[in-house]
């Protein structure tokens, strides 16, 4: 059954619905060799390019039912992105097949940091617990070196400065010292390159571990080794999948 273009492509994965009607009013995208336009329609065994380039759409079902959420417990050492001209090892590499469409990352975590990463198979849904609009929490584990003070944890909620602007943690709470270095829980409402980094860095504090802990209504199962993932079976109360 045909869909309209921006429905199916969010669906498989590759962008929210808002950024695919960009790609249609610019004249980015084709199907069947033709170029798109907003309101047509599609089906997942058409032929789509984007910018030339073809996105692989081939024996997807149309979408049906509710988005799928991939809890990760990604270690150190690996890289988020699909391939890396490095070829360090990547977190796709250890994902079970989707139930539908393809797994999108929600929220990168750089390869020296560990913790919970999520994915959906749902662009809508990718794009509402990404977009710093819906400020969605960021909840992290992390440690540095010395020995700071209470000064910094005040400084570091007031915020501090960085080359692309002003950055605070909602909130920071002592989680331990051990020797010559200090633990901190920290929250953030949005998710800037390597923030919780260069906030501390900034301050005068390197960042030695890194560990998410959480992501909006998502915890990182205590249970769930790193390196391996779980599907939900179902999304949290308040989360709502993409309106049809």
């Amino acid at each position: 059954m045909a869909e309209r273009i921006q429905k199916l492509l969010a669906a498989a994965g590759f962008a929210s619905r808002r950024a695919i009607e960009t790609w249609l009013a610019a004249g980015r995208l084709k199907v069947n060799g033709r170029t798109a336009a907003l309101g047509d329609r599609a089906e997942p065994g058409d032929q789509f390019e984007l910018d030339g380039k073809p996105l692989v759409l081939a024996g997807l079902s149309a979408p049906a039912g509710s988005p799928q959420v991939l809890l990760y417990h990604k270690p150190v050492g690996e890289v988020t992105t699909r391939h890396d001209p490095q070829r360090r090892p990547t977190v796709f590499e250890r994902l079970p097949p989707p139930p539908s469409g393809r797994w999108v990352v929600i929220g990168r975590l750089d390869v020296n940091t560990s913790g919970l990463l999520l994915f959906t198979n749902d662009g809508e849904l990718a794009h509402r617990l990404m977009h710093p609009s819906f400020g969605i929490e960021r909840r992290y584990l992390v440690r540095v070196r010395g020995n700071p003070g209470a000064e910094l944890e005040r400084r570091l909620r007031e915020g501090i400065r960085l080359v692309d602007g002003p950055a605070r943690f909602e909130r920071i709470e002592p989680a331990g010292r051990s020797a010559g270095h200090a633990w901190y829980q920290v929250i953030l409402r949005e998710g800037r390159n390597r923030e919780v980094r260069r906030i501390f860095e900034a301050a005068g504090h390197e960042v030695s571990r890194l560990k998410r802990l959480g992501y909006g209504p998502f915890e990182l199962p205590e249970d769930l080794p790193a390196g391996q993932a779980r599907l939900l079976a179902a999304l949290p109360p308040g989360l709502l999948p993409a309106s049809p």
